[in-house]
């Protein structure tokens, strides 16, 4: 349990180098296939992160996404660290929601809105940093009324 911690952990400190590196997608299809079957264990307990269940646009499936997640007054912010483009960004757009699980508690999101904002004031600012040399200039806002 702890090797599998540690190395989740690791995983996601190391996670900006390699999008600095590397292409966008190359580190997002990684993710998708080794580093968020890892960190789905315990994102959905630690701050700053959180696990997104959305349905696929075109499968129906149900997919559990780890995520970069912050809350706001009345809604949440979501790092888009990979883009709008994401496949995950497409289905939540889609469905117009989704289910948000972070810190123990689960939530159920609507109204998701693609906001553009390179200052990235709304984001803490260690966070904005890190933004700031991936570029990811992109966060979805979801209300939870």
């Amino acid at each position: 349990m702890v090797i599998a911690w540690v190395s989740s952990l690791l995983a996601i400190l190391l996670a900006p180098i390699l999008l600095i590196r590397f292409r966008k997608r190359w580190v997002a299809a990684f993710n998708i296939a080794i580093t968020n079957r890892i960190t789905s264990r315990f994102a959905a307990r630690l701050p700053g992160f959180g696990i997104i269940t959305h349905i696929g646009r075109r499968s129906g499936r149900t997919y559990r996404t780890p995520v970069n997640v912050f809350r706001a007054p009345n809604r949440f912010l979501i790092a888009l660290t990979y883009g709008r483009e994401s496949e995950w960004v497409k289905n939540v757009l889609e469905a117009g929601g989704c289910q948000l699980e972070t810190r123990g508690v689960r939530y159920r999101l609507s109204a998701p809105t693609i906001v553009h904002d390179p200052s990235r004031r709304r984001f803490p600012i260690p966070v904005r940093i890190v933004l700031r040399l991936i570029g990811a200039n992109d966060f979805m806002q979801l209300s939870t009324s």
